[in-house]
Parts: C-alpha cells; sequence; structure tokens
C-alpha cells in the first residue's frame, strides 16, 4: 500500500459478511471526494452484491473511487462497474456454498454420532452454592465466580433446576 501512495490504511480484521465493522465504518467517514478506497480483494471488502453495490454507491455519492487490486477493478469505468457486480455475485454465492457445505458436514458427523456439542458443565458443589445465593448469603456475582461460569450459563442452569 506504500507502493501506492497511500494516506490512511484501514485493516479489517473481521469477516466481510457484515456491514458493521469498526474499521470499515472509520473509512467510509474519512473518505472523502477525489480519494481512492484501494482493497486487496472484493470479497474481503463485502460477501454479499447488496453491500457491495451498497458501500459502492455511497463512495460514488462522496466522489471516491474503488479500485480492488486482486481483480483489477476501477468503478470509474462501465467494464468496471459491470466486473464489480459479477465479482460481487460470486464472493456472494461463493460464501452460501461454504455455510451450505458446513451445514452439510455437520448434519452427516451427527448422524454419524460424531458431532455431539459441547460437553455439559458439571460442578458438584452447584446446589450448595445457589442455595446460599437464594438465602442471600451471597452475591450472584459470587457465585458465579465460585462456579467458574459466566452469567448466561448460571441463569439458564438456576431456571432449569441443574444439580
Amino acid at each position: 500500500m506504500q507502493e501506492l501512495g497511500v494516506d490512511e490504511v484501514y485493516i479489517d480484521r473481521m469477516s466481510g459478511k457484515n456491514m458493521q465493522r469498526p474499521e470499515l465504518q472509520k473509512m467510509m467517514e474519512y473518505v472523502r471526494h477525489g480519494d481512492t478506497v484501494i482493497v486487496e480483494s472484493i470479497s474481503r471488502f463485502a460477501r454479499n452484491t447488496r453491500d457491495l453495490l451498497e458501500l459502492i454507491e455511497q463512495l460514488n455519492g462522496k466522489g471516491v473511487e474503488f479500485v480492488s487490486k486482486k481483480e483489477a477493478i476501477d468503478t470509474m469505468t462501465p467494464t468496471g462497474k459491470f466486473m464489480l457486480t459479477v465479482f460481487g455475485a460470486v464472493a456472494e454465492l461463493e460464501r452460501e456454498y461454504i455455510l451450505q457445505r458446513q451445514r452439510e458436514g455437520i448434519a452427516i458427523a451427527k448422524a454419524n454420532g460424531v458431532y455431539k456439542g459441547r460437553k455439559p458443565i458439571q460442578r458438584p458443589e452447584f446446589a450448595a452454592v445457589v442455595s446460599e445465593w437464594r438465602q442471600g448469603h451471597l452475591t450472584a456475582v459470587e457465585a458465579m465466580r465460585r462456579l467458574e461460569m459466566k452469567p448466561s450459563t448460571f441463569y439458564r442452569k438456576v431456571r432449569q433446576g441443574v444439580k
């Protein structure tokens, strides 16, 4: 990026599957007329066509050019805009295939008895600690600390009456 004379670099460590990414939001707020946004790959910028086109529309509205290095796309040309849409659709399709294969793999593993999920947390002292908590001798925070449980697990087990 330094070779390209880039002033600001925004690195997203989150998946491109949604637009609620802090670095993306910072970049979208920062860019101004005449800037060029350069991304390594369209699939890292957005994983579904609707989000991709919405982001590009926002950039175009600000007078900002968009360039993808991997796909060699420049949105300032009609061909570039067309190719952007095609590559965006391919990235979305690829994401859907990954999710589909993942669901199929989990279903097969469950059918074979391999995938059983996470083992339940067993705490022998659970009933005693919950009893102390209900009697007011312990705070919920202290009870969770003693049982090494997160609030969601603690309250769920209390509701279920788990021993």
